[in-house]
């Protein structure tokens, strides 16, 4: 049996989880699904966007429809690693093979946190997640990007750069290389092994997942509550970091000057850390004074929700309908 087009399949594919969702032109959401992280890197664009198809599934038949044929009028896919426009094509043609969508829009998964942040034509939004990246918006449709290649591209920080910074320090303290720090002893015990060393080493041999890396970040906030020198250091050039990515993004679409949305999420910004946010706000009224900060604790797919729906031409009224489906709302930073 055929069914008219639903109207929006929202994908956003980060590094850590995947969420995709089906949504009606009036914002009204029929089906969600989350999967695994996305890595079209390791894994190429037509594998990584196959990977996809049971969430999909799942979404569709939540929504009493079937996956296979054509589904949605616009696929809206918010990727984690479309840095490039390369990548981006190449994704956008890997998408529009699955046959899901009438018409398929590929962007950066940041672009989607900056959609979930602000209704305005434009912003700013930096994401400190699994990985960090940041890009902006300016009223007459110019862009500032940054390649985010990792440290080959001057990236730094976010929840895998965090926690592979404390294991050199924690490392480097067990074997007398580096000070002595209360994270050598806090990644034994949460691990439950003889010291910080002998983790790494168990990540190196494939005895423990590579995901329980970031099981080391909240040991991080928790060793800098209690002072600790080195996890301080590291949280402090943390905030430098988001906070020089904002600055420049600003600066390039001549808004820092102008009171501009700055849109923060990722899981190290929502969870809301006070010695990263006051550091980070700190910076931020020395280096961008008229910057709006707030921070995104709604599900990423609810941005990528949104441009779909701009991209049918939905009404204001479809656009607070999707909002208000998600219980966890932008709030003030």
């Amino acid at each position: 049996m055929s069914h008219p087009l639903v109207g929006v399949l929202a994908v956003d594919a980060g590094n850590s989880k995947t969420d995709v969702a089906l949504v009606t032109a009036d914002g009204t959401v029929l089906g969600t699904a989350r999967g695994g992280g996305f890595d079209p890197q390791a894994h190429g664009p037509r594998a990584a966007v196959a990977g996809l198809a049971p969430l999909v599934a799942a979404c569709a038949a939540a929504a009493g429809r079937s996956a296979d044929g054509l589904l949605v009028s616009h696929v809206q896919a918010c990727l984690a690693n479309a840095d490039l426009p390369a990548e981006e094509r190449a994704l956008t043609a890997a998408l529009t093979e699955q046959g899901w969508g009438a018409t398929v829009t590929v962007a950066n998964d940041t672009f989607g946190l900056l959609r979930a942040g602000t209704d305005t034509p434009y912003g700013v939004a930096v994401v400190c997640g699994a990985g960090i990246n940041c890009v902006g918006l300016a009223p007459d449709g110019r862009t500032a990007r940054f390649p985010a290649l990792g440290q080959l591209t001057g990236d730094w920080g976010g929840g895998a750069g965090l926690a592979a910074e404390a294991m050199w320090h924690a490392t480097r303290a067990e074997d007398g290389r580096g000070p002595a720090t209360a994270l050598a002893p806090a990644v034994a015990a949460h691990f439950g092994l003889a010291s910080a060393t002998a983790f790494a080493e168990a990540l190196h041999l494939g005895e423990v997942g590579r995901v329980r890396l970031h099981e080391v970040v909240p040991l991080l906030f928790d060793c800098a509550r209690g002072g600790d020198p080195a996890a301080l250091a590291l949280i402090d050039r943390q905030a430098a970091e988001i906070a020089a990515l904002a600055r420049v993004a600003l600066t390039r679409l001549d808004l820092l000057a102008t009171p501009t949305p700055l849109v923060l999420g990722g899981g190290v910004l929502a969870a809301g850390q006070p010695l990263l946010l006051d550091n980070l706000h700190a910076r931020l009224r020395t280096e961008a004074p008229l910057a709006l900060p707030r921070i995104v604790t709604a599900p990423p797919v609810l941005g990528a929700a949104l441009l779909g729906l701009d991209r049918l031409g939905s009404p204001p009224g479809a656009h607070r309908r999707l909002r208000a489906g998600y219980r966890r709302p932008v709030v003030a930073a």
